[in-house]
């Protein structure tokens, strides 16, 4: 660990005198590393269907956050490449996907956070985010055209 300045000489001390790493927060966290579960190990729960993975009290499966969405990502699937983006980065796993296919979005899980649209690389984007009292049909009609490239 690199700190400099006199300040720094001292957390640096204050580090070691404690016997351990610097602990970073969740705002110091650089994008795209993996992060342990607090006791070490791993469950890789992105790797599982959500048929196969174990479910408790402590989780969401048994219980819905739809009422949470005030936004909520509809799906196209005319546009969609099943690039498995938005499967990737989903922080619910809410996007439900087989076989490398996307097949829709698990409304009961989606909090409507909207990364999976940030994600979506189409143009138009497969994935957008509406109002959650708009219907998926009518949010489809809506959809935008694709946009041309302008020639330089």
């Amino acid at each position: 660990m690199s700190i400099t300045g006199s300040a720094g000489a001292t957390a640096q001390r204050g580090v070691k005198e404690l016997g351990g790493e610097k602990k970073v927060g969740w705002d110091e966290v650089t994008q795209g590393v993996t992060l342990n579960s607090f006791n070490g190990e791993t469950i890789g729960a992105s790797f599982f269907t959500q048929e196969q993975r174990d479910y408790n009290d402590f989780n969401s499966y048994t219980a819905t956050v739809a009422s949470w969405r005030i936004l909520k990502p509809v799906y196209n699937r005319d546009i969609c490449i099943d690039c498995q983006n938005c499967w990737v980065w989903c922080p619910d796993t809410a996007i439900v996907s087989r076989d490398k296919q996307m097949l829709g979005i698990d409304y009961d899980h989606c909090k409507g956070c909207g990364v999976c649209v940030e994600v979506c690389p189409t143009n138009p984007k497969s994935l957008l985010m509406f109002g959650e009292a708009t219907g998926n049909d009518e949010a489809l009609a809506s959809w935008p055209e694709k946009k041309k490239k302008e020639k330089k």
